[in-house]
């Protein structure tokens, strides 16, 4: 059994070029899915714009008894995105180096936006596979969020355990994970590099206020989103659609970035550093 407690949160590697897209689309020699192991127990993965402009980032945590699979992307074809297949491989690699009998793989979702479930029916009838519905009332039931949008739960993969914070305010059924093996704090579209796009600010800002508490009491190392959508140049992003962002900042945020946000909901400006900014509209 693998110790998911000792020595958390363990430190894991960044060092990665994101592959984001290519000048011609049908020209792009990169495969259809980045992979970047984080820690040997932690895999990033990056849908390659050149398949869907959005490029959306998911994350696929090991534990001892059953793995997550956080999001399934922006496109429903496996010929065009073979989500199933490259997660079939990722866990069959990972299996080789720890055995186990019928490992579980838990399909959950950031949020409940076409672009971070498409790809949900590739994993429909997977032995030893549960999907966590992306509508409000089945995110609430699976986990346990009875109190929604007030308390957290817990979800356990077999030792290796996380805390749900309900995040709603981009999108209504949105929740944001927290990886206590690794101290990742996973935000999906609530804060990313580039345009924050608010359907609720009242929920939102109060959903910002609540991970700022969270984090004052938890140990976090970084605060990976779902894409990014900036320039490495300060108050420059990609227009929506952009397929080829050669010049691209690091997906990673801090807890400095969360309190900016905060800032400048209270504040009602944009991030000044240029980070990211805030539109209060979907």
């Amino acid at each position: 059994m693998i110790d998911f407690h000792d020595g958390a949160p363990v430190p894991g590697s960044l060092d990665v070029v994101w592959h984001a897209g290519w000048p011609s689309p049908k020209h792009d020699p990169a495969p259809e899915i980045q992979v970047h192991a984080y820690t040997e127990h932690t895999l990033i993965l990056r849908q390659n714009k050149s398949v869907h402009y959005e490029a959306p980032f998911l994350f696929l945590l090991f534990g001892n008894e059953r793995a997550l699979l956080l999001d399934t992307g922006a496109t429903e074809d496996p010929g065009f995105f073979p989500l199933r297949a490259t997660v079939d491989s990722l866990i069959g690699r990972w299996l080789e180096r720890h055995p186990r009998e019928r490992y579980g793989l838990l399909v959950a979702h950031t949020h409940g936006h076409g672009d971070h479930h498409a790809g949900d029916a590739q994993f429909a009838e997977r032995p030893y596979t549960t999907v966590v519905g992306h509508r409000l009332t089945e995110v609430t039931e699976y986990f346990g969020l009875s109190r929604w949008p007030s308390g957290q739960a817990e979800l356990d993969l077999g030792g290796r355990v996380l805390d749900l914070v309900p995040g709603p305010g981009h999108q209504s059924a949105a929740v944001v994970f927290h990886d206590r093996h690794t101290g990742l704090l996973l935000t999906g579209d609530s804060l990313y590099p580039g345009r924050i796009y608010v359907g609720d600010k009242e929920a939102f800002s109060a959903t910002v206020e609540r991970l700022l508490a969270f984090c004052a009491d938890h140990p976090v190392t970084h605060l990976l989103g779902c894409h990014i959508e900036m320039s490495a140049t300060a108050h420059q992003d990609y227009p929506r659609g952009t397929t080829h962002q050669p010049d691209e900042p690091p997906l990673q945020l801090t807890v400095e970035h969360l309190r900016r946000l905060a800032q400048a909901l209270r504040d009602g400006t944009d991030d000044p550093q240029g980070e990211f900014s805030v539109v209060t509209s979907e």
